[in-house]
């Protein structure tokens, strides 16, 4: 995980209100494997800014990650 990179949660964290499958961006990298996470709603207005451990989270990937067709 990198700068900038859209990560979702894989844990509940209701002492801060932010619970599995909300979406964050990553906008800052502290050391290896812990971030800076900003979440935002869909009209980008940022509700919470949480520092969380990679375990907490998975990489979302907007793309085909392989070169190989899905469909032929």
């Amino acid at each position: 995980m990198k700068l900038l990179d859209i990560v979702a949660l894989v844990v509940d964290l209701p002492e801060v209100g932010l619970y599995r499958g909300q979406v964050g961006t990553i906008v800052e990298v502290y050391e290896l494997g812990v971030f800076e996470v900003e979440f935002s709603d869909t009209t980008g207005r940022a509700y919470a800014i949480e520092t969380l451990k990679q375990e907490q989270l998975i990489l979302l990937h907007h793309q085909l990650l392989n070169t190989e067709k899905i469909w032929a």
